[in-house]
């Protein structure tokens, strides 16, 4: 399975799933939940609290615009797919002003233009981005987004869709000054969907405090407390993904955050260069790691060969969204994924490209991952 989420589960993460269920109230499964805290501490690379929430990602950011702001106010979201788009569609829905700031799907967002609307608008109260847009394969430039936020209005949150770029790329939270910062078990941390993480710092928590919206199920204040008092959530959590994301998140300290940060940066590389050999070609104009959106050889309809990958080679991708389906596919490699393993998808990806009638040497595609691959060996051993 090459999505980019949810993805394959780890033997080890698998081993602890099938385990009979622990009850949440007990001592046991309240060690393992400080653990995990402390773990996710680490990967979102900050002293703030990291909650842990029974939801998608998706509920995770809809409870940071109920929690960290006031009806009414404005906010900025930043397009250019279908996730950043989201989260202004999330906005209107639940009573914000929001600015929608346009990005060509495929383009990375301009900090020049947020700037202009920065001072367009300079009572803008929220700015959301997806950091790693996985609907078109782009990484945008948060630090420079971010840093536009801080000179044009310093009173704006800036929230951080990271589902599927924290543990991926480096996303410092406390040193680039990350208010808000999103992620999802199904993405990096290579465990069932089904549960979401969201850290803010103290000048977000200082919003949630004077926030107007209804709320029961994602009051942020009251899940801090109880989290951060007795080592328990507010309401029954997944269980079986929190005992599983443990025994992952040990497996990420046990490679290193730079190492990992690497790792999905050569499986990015590899999975570029094979494609660029087979005649296709990058969609991102910065490609995030996670996963790879690319463009079909010539010829070839996207739409067909991800169906041939699936019935014939055993071989899952995504598709593309709207207008873009019939010409690009998405190959994820995130997670606990290694190089033999894309090496294997690719070799599924050459055959059915070429029962396609693509045009490219045979190996092609193998051999320029390849390259990338021993290269990196040959540059570790160095």
């Amino acid at each position: 399975m090459l999505t980019p989420g949810p993805v394959a589960i780890p033997e080890q993460a698998r081993e602890v799933l099938g385990r009979p269920i622990m009850h949440h109230r007990t001592e046991a499964f309240a060690e393992v939940f400080a653990r995990v805290a402390e773990g996710l501490k680490w990967v979102f690379q900050t002293q703030n609290t990291v909650l842990t929430l029974t939801s998608s990602g998706t509920g995770a950011f809809e409870a940071a615009m109920l929690n960290f702001t006031r009806r009414g106010q404005k906010m900025i979201s930043i397009g250019g797919g279908k996730f950043g788009e989201r989260w202004g569609d999330m906005g209107k829905a639940l009573g914000l002003e929001v600015i929608t700031m346009p990005v060509e799907w495929g383009r990375c967002a301009s900090p020049e233009v947020l700037a202009t609307l920065l001072e367009e608008h300079p009572d803008t109260a929220f700015v959301s981005v997806s950091h790693s847009e996985t609907s078109t394969g782009v990484l945008h430039p948060l630090k420079e987004l971010l840093d536009v936020v801080r000179a044009s209005n310093a009173d704006a949150l800036f929230a951080v869709d990271g589902i599927t770029s924290v543990g991926v790329h480096p996303v410092p939270m406390d040193e680039w000054g990350i208010d808000i910062l999103v992620s999802g078990s199904q993405k990096a941390f290579a465990v069932p969907p089904g549960v979401s993480f969201l850290a803010a710092n103290e000048r977000a928590w200082a919003r949630a405090k004077e926030s107007d919206h209804y709320k029961y199920y994602f009051d942020l204040l009251r899940e801090k407390k109880k989290q951060e008092g007795s080592g328990q959530t507010a309401f029954t959590p997944a269980i079986s993904v929190i005992l599983a994301l443990d025994v992952v998140l040990q497996m990420m300290r046990e490679e290193g955050l730079e190492s990992i940060w690497a790792r999905h940066e050569q499986h990015s590389r590899a999975m570029i260069a094979a494609w660029e050999a087979m005649g296709g070609a990058g969609f991102a104009e910065v490609p995030t790691h996670c996963v790879s959106a690319v463009r079909m050889p010539e010829g070839v309809d996207a739409v067909k060969l991800r169906a041939l990958l699936r019935d014939k080679y055993g071989v899952l991708v995504a598709g593309a969204y709207n207008e873009f389906k019939p010409h690009v596919l998405r190959v994820g490699h995130l997670g606990q994924v290694h190089s033999g393993e894309v090496m294997a998808g690719l070799a599924a990806i050459e055959a059915a490209l070429l029962e396609s009638g693509a045009r490219f040497k045979q190996g092609a595609g193998l051999s320029a991952a390849q390259i990338v691959y021993t290269g990196a060996m040959n540059t570790e051993k160095k």
